[in-house]
């Protein structure tokens, strides 16, 4: 079968009535809404009667109070299980995230190419480009010290350590004697 594209003048008339039904079931949600909680009011609010008496005042801000306390404990309650669906809602989406699969790293292959043949790879074969890294480099001389003079004219060391082996250098002695 060939699918047929839709003229402009028939998806504008689909569009507009879809808005239609969609703004009509959006009244009618409002609505429901509206008389759901007057419903509600009116079944947990029964509507107030002041009494003439200071106690029978008293009585009944004892009586707010403790409904308060009760209002007050079910709405934690409904906080903490909310957020413990939303932290199983995060939990959910990492998993689904873990089992769409994991990216696999390739392996990279180690390759020698030196700095000239890198740049023309990268400006293209027209620029013909060197590269001396070495040209801007400073002379330096190196001075040599008085100290390190005398380091080196040491002499033999291997001399002095032969002489001085054995018997905390009276071996020498010894040898010289026999």
């Amino acid at each position: 079968m060939a699918d047929k594209k839709m003229s402009m003048s028939r998806k504008h008339s689909l569009k507009s009535l879809m808005l239609l039904v969609a703004k009509g079931l959006l009244d009618a949600e409002e609505i429901k809404k509206v008389e759901d909680r007057k419903r509600y009011m009116e079944e947990n609010c029964p509507p107030l009667s002041l009494p003439g008496s200071v106690e029978e005042l008293k009585d009944l801000c004892r009586k707010l109070h403790q409904k308060i306390d009760v209002i007050d404990e079910e709405r934690y309650i409904l906080e903490s299980k909310v957020h413990l669906v939303l932290m199983e809602v995060v939990d959910l989406n990492i998993k689904v995230v873990d089992l769409k699969g994991k990216f696999k790293k390739p392996t990279l292959k180690k390759v020698r190419m030196s700095a000239d043949a890198m740049l023309q790879a990268l400006l293209g074969s027209k620029h013909k480009v060197t590269l001396d890294l070495r040209a801007n480099l400073k002379q330096v001389k190196k001075e040599v010290k008085e100290e390190d003079k005398e380091l080196r004219d040491v002499g033999n060391w291997r001399k002095n350590i032969e002489d001085k082996a054995g018997m905390g250098g009276r071996k020498k002695m010894f040898e010289s004697e026999a």
